[in-house]
């Protein structure tokens, strides 16, 4: 196994998760990104920040690309370790 680490910086950003999960020879991922405000989406996806943000060469890697997004209202604080264990 190979961990590949990749850095960037964005302004407004809070956290990112990346969840993953394989089928046969493919695998899945969904990135779960906090963010301050929809303005700080939008100095990083553009003013359509409804729409997925791809670049030129993800067409080389991905096999699908998904045209939008979805975002959701955080109500809670709390991160999966700092709450109780079943």
């Amino acid at each position: 196994m190979i961990a590949r680490l990749w850095h960037g910086m964005v302004p407004g950003n809070r956290g990112a998760w990346c969840l993953h999960r394989t089928e046969a020879d493919v695998t899945h991922f969904e990135m779960l990104t906090f963010w301050d405000d929809t303005d700080a989406i939008k100095r990083f996806a553009g003013d359509d920040f409804s729409m997925a943000k791809y670049y030129d060469f993800d067409s080389d890697y991905l096999i699908e690309k998904e045209a939008g997004v979805r975002h959701y209202e955080v109500s809670s604080q709390a991160s999966p370790a700092s709450l109780p264990s079943e």
